[in-house]
């Protein structure tokens, strides 16, 4: 029997100074947060891990079994080595303090890289949401441990670096957070919801066809799927596949 080479694992999608959809989930969806000292130990180590890497964070959410970053690097390998900064860290510090072994972690963190003029701001609306969505609270504004409040109220949150797109909503502060309310007082389009969900993690680029034949350019790969098998339904595909039945017979 020939066994076929294991595929390997495809580097992620990663330019400096791209904005990056980042989701690191706990194993087995286990709880990764418990109280109050977990999660400012993790808000802490994501700070000082993204000032020690070059990085800027514009969203952010920390639930119970996972978080969500909206980050962007500014090197190469920065978003990288923030992220195993931050899960060492934080590994040792839960182990410890729980009296436990082993993986903390459901192996790699997933990541998307997405075109910040079309998409940050809806991506930045699906992590600020999570909460809501998972029944944790009714709206964003009640959960603690995300970037929602220093969008929308102004409260003071290092952690958060403000995105040219979050800037351009408005001249002044209340303005802009007046309109970040806005934008979450009408339901989220569940396609876009979707595309954000399955883009980040396939690990495939975030945007429309013109910016994703620019990535490709850049790194010289697929930025996208391939389309599987084409649309059964329309008569060029039934054409070319009783083409192939003749041709095979």
């Amino acid at each position: 029997m020939v066994h076929e080479p294991a595929m390997a694992r495809l580097p992620r999608f990663v330019l400096p100074d791209y904005p990056q959809h980042v989701i690191q989930r706990g194993n087995n969806a286990q709880r990764i947060l418990f109280d109050e000292a977990d999660y400012w130990f993790l808000w802490e180590h994501l700070g000082t891990g993204a000032k020690k890497f070059s990085c800027d964070i514009h969203a952010y959410v920390l639930m119970p079994n996972h978080f969500h970053l909206l980050i962007t690097p500014h090197s190469e390998k920065g978003l990288g080595k923030l992220m195993q900064y931050v899960g060492r860290y934080y590994v040792q510090y839960f182990n410890q303090r729980y009296e436990r072994t082993g993986t903390l972690w459901d192996g790699r963190y997933r990541a998307t890289l997405l075109d910040p003029h079309g998409y940050f701001t809806a991506c930045a609306r699906y992590v600020e949401e999570n909460p809501v969505r998972a029944g944790l609270v009714k709206d964003a504004a009640a959960y603690d441990w995300s970037s929602f409040g220093a969008h929308a109220t102004g409260r003071d949150d290092p952690l958060v670096s403000p995105q040219h797109e979050y800037l351009a909503l408005g001249r002044s502060a209340r303005a802009r957070q007046a309109a970040w309310k806005d934008l979450f007082a009408r339901p989220m389009d569940p396609t876009l919801l979707e595309r954000i969900r399955a883009s980040t993690n396939k690990a495939w680029v975030l945007g429309d066809p013109a910016f994703c034949a620019e990535i490709e350019a850049k790194l010289n790969r697929r930025a996208t799927p391939r389309a599987r098998g084409g649309d059964r339904r329309s008569a060029a595909y039934r054409q070319a596949h009783a083409r192939h039945q003749v041709q095979a017979h």
